[in-house]
Formats: C-alpha cells, sequence, structure tokens
C-alpha cells in the first residue's frame, strides 16, 4: 500500500486528505499506519521530516468520536514549538468532521487560559509533560476516556528528563488503550519506555535514519581562531540558502551572532535567555524565510522542525553522538538532500571519536578545500510584517490575504507563509513590496478593523 486512498479511513475523510495535498505514503506512514489503523500498539522510529506525524494523526482523527465530548487522544512533545505544529496539522487532518476541539497544553504561556478552556471541554490534548503533568495534579483534568496515547520524539523527551513526568501521566490514563511512540533513535532507554507503556508493540522503521545519500557530512578540522572566518565561506561554496549554525553555549551563539553581522549576514540568535514570546518569533522569522541564517544552542533549538535548511554547521562539536545525531537531522527532511559541516578543534578528540563509530559515512576535508565564492551572497526573498491582532480577535489567514491583494494591491506570489497566534500575526512579504504592504495595511482594514503594523 503506497496511496492515501488504499486506507480504510471513511471516504469524506480521503477526500479531505486529497484537498490538502497529500496523496502517497512515505515510509513510515505505509508501514505504520495499517496496523495503527488496526488498534495495535505500535513503536516508529523515524528521523524528524519523515511523516510520522500524519502517521499518528490519521489514527487519532479517524477514532474521534466527534459526539462524546470527552478527552479521547493525548499527544506528548518534548517542546511546545512541536507540539503547536501537531495541533496545527490534527485541526487540519479533522475539518471534514465539525466542531473538534484541539487543544494545547503546553509551559511558556500562561496556566489560567489553558484551565479555563478545559472546563469548556475538548477531543484531542497535545502538549508537554511538564505542563500535562501540572494540569493532572492542579487542574484534576479528566483523562478516563483517553483510547489512544502517543509520545512523539520519545528520545528527545528523555534527553530532556521527562521520563518519570511520562510515567506518572500513564498513571492517570485508561490501561486499555493504544499507544504509539516515535523516535529517531532506538537506544536502551526508549526500549525500555516502550516496554514499560506499549502492550505487545509491532516495531517499523523507515529507511536508515541518516544516510550518506540524504546527509552530506563533512568533517574540518581546524583552530578556534579560524572557525568564525570559515563560515562565510562554506556558505557561499555551497550555494546555501538557509542555514542552521549550533553552539553549545549561549555565549558563543551571542559572539558568533555579533561577528556575523559585523560581516554584513542577516542572523537570527536562538538560546535559553529569549522569553518565550521572542522565542516565537525567531522561529516564526527564520521559517518563513525572512532570514537566512539561525544560530542556536541545542536545547534552544528542540522542536525545530523547519524545512529547507540546506547546511547546518556545527560550529562546536556536539556534547555526545546523540546531539549530533539530531543536529545533522534538521537538514535533509522530507526526502530532501542536505550538509552538515562539523569544525573540529583538537580539543574535540574523544568527542569525534565516539561520532565516528556511529556515522561511517562521514568525509574528512582540509579547510583549505573550502573556497568562497565572492559573488554568491546569501539573501533572503521575504521580510515580515507584525501585525498586533490574531486568534482571538478572530483574524484569519484568508482575511490577511484578501487585505493585502484586493485591498494593498500585492499579487498573492508576493505573499509568503502566514503564521497566526493568539494575539499576533506575522506575514511573510518579498522584500520589494514590504514598504506598500505596510503602508496598506496600516491604511486599510482587516476585517473591518484597523490593527497596529510594523516590519520586521
Amino acid at each position: 500500500m503506497s496511496n492515501l486512498k488504499d486506507l480504510e479511513i471513511p471516504s469524506e475523510f480521503k477526500k479531505n486528505l486529497e484537498t490538502l495535498g497529500f496523496s502517497n505514503l512515505t515510509s513510515i506512514q505505509e508501514k505504520s499506519l495499517p496496523s495503527i489503523l488496526d488498534g495495535k500498539d505500535v513503536v516508529g522510529q523515524a528521523k524528524t521530516g519523515s511523516g510520522k506525524t500524519l502517521a499518528f494523526s490519521i489514527p487519532i482523527v479517524n477514532a474521534l468520536n466527534v459526539k462524546k465530548f470527552r478527552i479521547q487522544s493525548i499527544v506528548l512533545a518534548p517542546t511546545r514549538e512541536l507540539a503547536n505544529q501537531i495541533a496545527v496539522e490534527i485541526r487540519k487532518l479533522s475539518r471534514h468532521i465539525h466542531n473538534v476541539k484541539v487543544l494545547t497544553l503546553c509551559g511558556g504561556v500562561p496556566f489560567k487560559p489553558q484551565v479555563a478552556s478545559l472546563n469548556h471541554g475538548a477531543h484531542i490534548v497535545v502538549g508537554t509533560p511538564g505542563r500535562i503533568l501540572q494540569h493532572i495534579h492542579e487542574t484534576k483534568v479528566d483523562f478516563s476516556n483517553v483510547n489512544m496515547l502517543v509520545l512523539d520524539e520519545a528520545d528527545k523527551m528523555l534527553d530532556m528528563g521527562f521520563y518519570e513526568d511520562i510515567l506518572k501521566i500513564i498513571e492517570n490514563v485508561p490501561q486499555y488503550r493504544q499507544s504509539l511512540l516515535f523516535s529517531a533513535t532506538y537506544e536502551d532507554n526508549i526500549k525500555k519506555l516502550s516496554n514499560e507503556i506499549l502492550n505487545k508493540p509491532i516495531f517499523v522503521q523507515s529507511e536508515a535514519v541518516h544516510t550518506s545519500e540524504v546527509i552530506n557530512q563533512k568533517f574540518y578540522s581546524v583552530t578556534e581562531e579560524v572557525k568564525t572566518a570559515l563560515i562565510p565561506s562554506l556558505i557561499s561554496s555551497n550555494k546555501s540558502k538557509s542555514v542552521l549554525i549550533f553552539c553549545n553555549t549561549k555565549i558563543k551563539c551571542d559572539e558568533l551572532t555579533d561577528d556575523l553581522l559585523d560581516l554584513g549576514l542577516d542572523v537570527l540568535t536562538l538560546h535559553s535567555d529569549l522569553d518565550q514570546r521572542d522565542r516565537d518569533e525567531t522561529i516564526i522569522l527564520f521559517s518563513n524565510k525572512s532570514y537566512p541564517i539561525l544560530i542556536a544552542t541545542d536545547v534552544a533549538s528542540r522542536g525545530l522542525h523547519i524545512d529547507d535548511i540546506d547546511l547546518v554547521i556545527n560550529y562546536d562539536v556536539a556534547r555526545n553522538e546523540m546531539v549530533h545525531t539530531h543536529r545533522i537531522g534538521r537538514t535533509a527532511r522530507a526526502g530532501k538532500n542536505g550538509l552538515a559541516v562539523t569544525l573540529a578543534t583538537n580539543i574535540d578528540d574523544n568527542r569525534m571519536d565516539l561520532i565516528k563509530e556511529k556515522f561511517d559515512d562521514v568525509e574528512f576535508e582540509d579547510m583549505t578545500t573550502v573556497v568562497d565564492d565572492m559573488n554568491y551572497k546569501i539573501d533572503s526573498d521575504f521580510r515580515s510584517i507584525f501585525i498586533l491582532g490574531g486568534k482571538k480577535q478572530k483574524v484569519r489567514a484568508g482575511d490577511i490575504l484578501g487585505a493585502l491583494t484586493a485591498g494593498v494591491g500585492l499579487d498573492k506570489n508576493d505573499i509568503g507563509k502566514i503564521n497566526i497566534l493568539d494575539f499576533v500575526s506575522y506575514v511573510a512579504v518579498k522584500k520589494e513590496v514590504i514598504k506598500k504592504a505596510v503602508k496598506g495595511l496600516e491604511r486599510g482594514k482587516i476585517k473591518g478593523k484597523y490593527f497596529k503594523v510594523f516590519e520586521k
């Protein structure tokens, strides 16, 4: 079975999938969906970008009894960003069913509004373990009707120390349920967790998590002093358009950001000193292609799911081989090729040995082979408009699109991604028309209302 049409799901569900542009199954979907739809517990090993979200979201929607206004499915994710993306996907998949309520319960946002939302009820909950456990203790949320539990990116949740939280959550859901676990790796801790919470699971695995055909890895032996100067050459020699650079500390992130800005590069920074609002904004601006380079720490980048990152640079060697695996998995998503470059000094030898043991496809090159193409300049086609209005003001993507096309006179091809949060919205617009777009929205209305508008 390689086509979504072959799935045993209602015809109206298939039509919705077709309108969303889904047709052929990815490897992990093809291998896991029949068993999941048959009600079996499944462990799926698949990397980011393999289509695993659809693999568990289709069964969640298919099993939903919308007339039963109780929480029927829970999806646990390591970060708020990933939880929000999963919730958006489930809402799209369930739009052929009226009045489906998908609720996100994550940290980094106020607790009381979530309590109010829970009091109004929900069908599906997507959230982070810490916040869901808080609601179990303080809100006394009722999970007695849950029939499906999903752990997405379980390896990352365990890396972040959520093992005990996950077990405590499971104590509050019915014993007789369907459980699904998805992970990029299948280490001993994942095996132990799956044995504790799943019932005779079927193990499925997509193609090799990282292969030389998908991710080309290059290691350069360098001194600390030349690392920063090498980055523009790495970018230009590979004609990269979207670059993610990993540093081990937030201090190094800030230092590198300043240095690259001095070199004339457009750079964003993501680390734990940012508050949640700034973190959300940074991820949106990078993912909608308004900025071409993001410098991040490992902790801050967890749950960063962005397609079309064609170059990952390990400015600092990862602390262990598992972190290295997560880092390079940010490129080569959705079947596209990617390049991961690691800059190693002589003090990194021990960590490099561990990484080399896991990956036998690494190319070792001399940094003198990197030739800077002075004619190439990494740039973004888009910049973003910030609108002080969002879901709570009933603003929809179609409203913004209409205001920019019919109202301001932009061509629809001038408009990129539209991200609508609770109280604000971001719109990617071609750089050459950004001034026109901002002025037009300042003078005009969106859905009959005036909103403050800024360029980001």
